[in-house]
């Protein structure tokens, strides 16, 4: 299995002309050939589960070897469940319209002509990823569905495993009669690798990153290709003075308890300062029994402390920090202009929540916070793919231009103008 290559420049521009060939005879791919493609991979992976598994006990074994903990293993690590959950997630994205060829807002003109636009793939899209090999599938899939050809970079440490998942991705390809080229694992762990990769304008449309902070921020100063990211999740629920306060309870907890490591789990709780008294020491004590760690305000820690409840003091680091922890940063403020400027100093314009029964200030929060997802008496929690509709999703970007928010099929595709006319000219 080949993983060290003595030319990286070479080959990296080698799997773009690839790609870039490739992607053309997707773009014009009808639906029902991907779909076969879809169908056919799936069944390959459970058909090959202990083959992969095999090739997963290489990559294990070399994490192991290097001291990896065991949170990094486990995500490396290719169940049966996980094995089974990728198969099911490339039947669910055939279960989704094909975006491409789509029109809309056709209109006509004084002139005759009827003047609209169309839903076309990007192109190339470069995917570089860290640690869990199931990402190969998700996008090789939602790639394949949305016409654009695709380069992997996943870490080093899946190298065996990826390659397996390319090599029955490109079954399917084949047994639809689509271009194999047009999902390639890069085979090479040498690091330079990335760096080709993300320069090369001729023949990559966009790069996603899908890993840490570190890897993203490297990959959004040095791209030359244009990135669809995000950096942080600092996340925060606001609850308002007229907030229903059974409904914050509920919504606060599950925001940050529900599960602590996901880029839409809440980091801040942000109170308003007439309802603080009141709500702080029901969640505090959710919060305590759940080990979660509250650092406060100094207004927080007075309420905190005489409910007996355990809370240190946060600093003004912890109002910019993603934990992916059980922690929370904890902040009374005067009111709702207060809270929205809060989110603009210290948020990563990710997703943000207010919790209120009045209509106005509700409409003014999504209005003005500038963030990728704004959610009105809902947990941040569903800041997904997979609870918008989506079906699935590649990243959430946080970025202005383009996709913004959970990236899915529509994400992966832009528009371009159509016109039709009967022999118009224009005079």
């Amino acid at each position: 299995m080949k993983t060290e290559l003595p030319d990286v420049q070479a080959y990296m521009r080698q799997i773009g002309a690839a790609a870039r060939k490739a992607g053309r005879q997707l773009a014009r791919a009808h639906a029902a050939a991907k779909n076969q493609a879809l169908l056919a991979t799936a069944a390959a992976i459970r058909r090959e589960a202990q083959a992969l598994q095999r090739a997963n006990a290489l990559d294990l074994a070399n994490a192991q070897a290097a001291g990896q903990d065991a949170a990094f293993v486990d995500r490396l690590r290719l169940t049966d469940k996980v094995i089974e959950s990728m198969a099911e997630g490339l039947e669910q994205i055939v279960a989704l319209p094909d975006p491409v060829g789509e029109m809309s807002e056709l209109r006509f003109r004084p002139s005759g002509i009827q003047v609209g636009k169309m839903r076309v793939p990007l192109g190339v899209v470069g995917i570089i990823y860290e640690s869990r090999p199931n990402v190969t599938i998700d996008a090789a899939g939602l790639c394949i569905k949305s016409g654009n050809a695709t380069i992997l970079r996943g870490g080093s440490e899946a190298v065996h495993s990826n390659q397996a998942l390319a090599q029955l991705i490109q079954e399917g390809l084949r047994s639809a009669g689509l271009p194999f080229d047009a999902v390639q694992v890069v085979e090479t762990t040498d690091r330079a690798a990335v760096g080709h990769l993300i320069a090369d304008t001729e023949h990559v449309d966009v790069i996603i990153p899908r890993g840490g902070k570190s890897l993203t921020s490297r990959i959004a100063s040095e791209a030359k290709v244009p990135v669809i990211k995000h950096l942080d999740g600092i996340c925060h629920v606001y609850v308002d003075r007229e907030a229903d306060l059974d409904k914050a309870v509920v919504v606060a907890d599950n925001a940050k308890t529900q599960r602590y490591s996901p880029c839409n789990t809440m980091e801040t709780l942000l109170v308003h300062e007439q309802v603080a008294a009141a709500l702080l020491p029901r969640l505090g004590r959710i919060y305590a029994d759940k080990g979660v760690e509250m650092r406060g305000c100094a207004a927080t820690l007075a309420i905190l402390r005489q409910a007996g409840l355990p809370a240190v003091a946060a600093t003004d680091e912890d109002w910019a920090t993603e934990y992916l922890a059980p922690i929370l940063s904890i902040r009374i403020v005067e009111g709702l202009d207060a809270a929205m400027d809060h989110i603009a100093r210290y948020g990563s314009q990710h997703t943000e929540a207010i919790i209120t029964e009045n209509h106005s200030h509700a409409m003014r929060f999504l209005r003005e916070v500038d963030s990728s997802s704004v959610m009105i008496n809902a947990s941040t929690r569903f800041a997904d793919g997979f609870e918008y509709g989506l079906g699935a999703e590649i990243g959430i970007s946080t970025n202005k231009l383009h996709a913004r928010g959970p990236v899915g099929l529509e994400g992966l595709t832009s528009q371009k103008w159509v016109v039709f006319g009967n022999g118009q000219v224009r005079t």
